[in-house]
């Protein structure tokens, strides 16, 4: 039988100074007594990634796995100023991966599952791709009823031009400042696209609220209490049981595609068992050499039938060059001018 205790952050760890990293979700898969414990940091939401886990168990069911979900930027905090010890560390933030990976952070890791992946998939013998997860535009079909659904940014800027009294306070994205998916879809659509900017000064100028997770963006859009939520993961869109509600649109101009890492940290507790996830991760995720499968992937139908519309997020040290501080400052500088207008 299936035992999983979700519990009280605060109840749940050890006592930690009180600068620790901030906890946002913490369940135990198994017996919280067994003598085989995996440590799991993840950005990934517990009823997300569950079923994950489970499909692990399945294969090794004397071992229990502790999931902690932080933020990205928690993460980081966990990791490279508290050195907290956890044995594999899974984040949608590609960029502090890898910073995390080039300070010395990541134990090296090769076997494999992780010699079969493509180049663009594996960053050294120290981080792992396992989705494909590209970014959407989640829509109220309520609040576009009559209206063509915008397929492109452009189309998009559009709409919110026509019929500003609709859309004002109903348009929500990431906060840049706190999130590290946010801004990192933030900087590749600005590399790819001047439209970005564009279409955040419209966004700015309607009051667009600001969120920490592509969760809460859905629920707002599935409750009518948005209109708009850009920039949010389709694969958390999709995975919804309420999607008579809402449209998800992989923008035709261009979708930007995200890869879910994973690495083991250096003080990993049990790096043997961590290792073994990672490839029971990548094994089960990867169907063939150009998409890989996961409850967090999208459809390999939908990659395959839309190539040209795609761009994927490459694994690699160009991922560092907007987390340099002073390109970072500046470019949250030009963020908060367009969003921040009243």
């Amino acid at each position: 039988m299936r035992a999983l205790l979700l519990l009280l952050a605060v109840l749940a760890l050890p006592a930690r100074p009180s600068a620790a990293f901030e906890i946002e979700g913490h369940a135990i898969f198994g017996d919280p007594d067994a003598v085989r414990m995996l440590r799991v940091l993840s950005v990934a939401d517990v009823d997300v990634f569950g079923p994950v886990i489970e499909a692990f168990r399945a294969g090794y069911p004397e071992v229990s796995v502790d999931y902690t979900v932080a933020s990205s930027a928690e993460i980081m905090t966990a990791i490279a100023e508290e050195r907290v010890p956890f044995d594999v560390v899974i984040s949608s933030a590609m960029d502090l991966q890898t910073k995390l990976a080039n300070d010395g952070f990541a134990r090296p890791h090769r076997s494999t599952a992780t010699l079969a992946l493509p180049d663009w998939a594996r960053w050294r013998d120290d981080l792992f791709a396992f989705t494909q997860e590209p970014a959407a535009i989640v829509l109220s079909r309520a609040a576009f009823a009559g209206r063509p659904l915008p397929e492109t940014r452009q189309a998009l800027i559009s709409a919110m031009r026509d019929a500003p009294e609709l859309f004002r306070d109903r348009v929500g994205t990431y906060d840049l400042r706190s999130s590290g998916l946010g801004y990192l879809f933030a900087t590749q659509d600005a590399r790819t696209s001047e439209v970005y900017w564009r279409l955040t000064e419209v966004m700015g100028a309607l009051g667009t609220r600001l969120y920490c997770c592509s969760s809460e963006m859905i629920d707002d859009v599935a409750s009518g209490d948005l209109a708009i939520a850009y920039n949010v993961l389709a694969s958390y869109a999709l995975s919804r049981a309420d999607l008579t509600k809402v449209a998800i649109v992989l923008p035709e101009d261009f979708s930007t595609v995200m890869l879910r890492t994973a690495l083991v940290p250096q003080n990993a507790p049990d790096p043997g068992l961590a290792g073994r996830f990672v490839d029971f991760l990548l094994t089960s995720s990867w169907s063939s050499a150009d998409v890989p499968q996961s409850p967090l992937s999208v459809s390999s139908a939908v990659f395959l039938t839309n190539r040209d519309r795609f761009r994927r997020i490459r694994l690699g040290p160009e991922l560092l060059v907007y987390l340099d501080e002073f390109k970072r400052r500046r470019f949250l500088q030009a963020w908060e001018d367009a969003i921040l207008q009243d």
